[in-house]
């Protein structure tokens, strides 16, 4: 069962291939996705990883959480899924009482 890991706090110009390379050194990776802003397509500073073993993905965030990659401090930890909406939240950003 592979495990997805999200990198943060990348240098703008990070590369998938650039990834690829560092997280490979702890295991298979079946995946690298950085993140583009949809309307300038410019890097948004984060990515995730899929590596394809548990254990070589906890190696990777361990051995990569806090090492400086172009200047900035990496933040690696496991991918949390994002929360779905369930349809009651009263829209955007209106409060509702009760």
């Amino acid at each position: 069962m592979s495990k997805k890991l999200y990198v943060g706090n990348l240098p703008f110009t990070s590369t998938e291939e650039e990834l690829l390379t560092l997280f490979g050194r702890h295991g298979s990776v079946d995946s690298v996705s950085v993140i583009t802003d949809r309307e300038t397509g410019r890097a948004r500073g984060f990515a995730f990883v899929e590596m394809s073993e548990p254990s070589a993905a906890s190696d990777a965030i361990k051995a990569l959480d806090g090492t400086q990659l172009g200047g900035r401090a990496l933040k690696v930890n496991e991918a949390q899924d994002k929360p779905r909406s369930d349809g009651d939240s009263g829209g955007y950003g209106r409060s509702q009482r009760y």
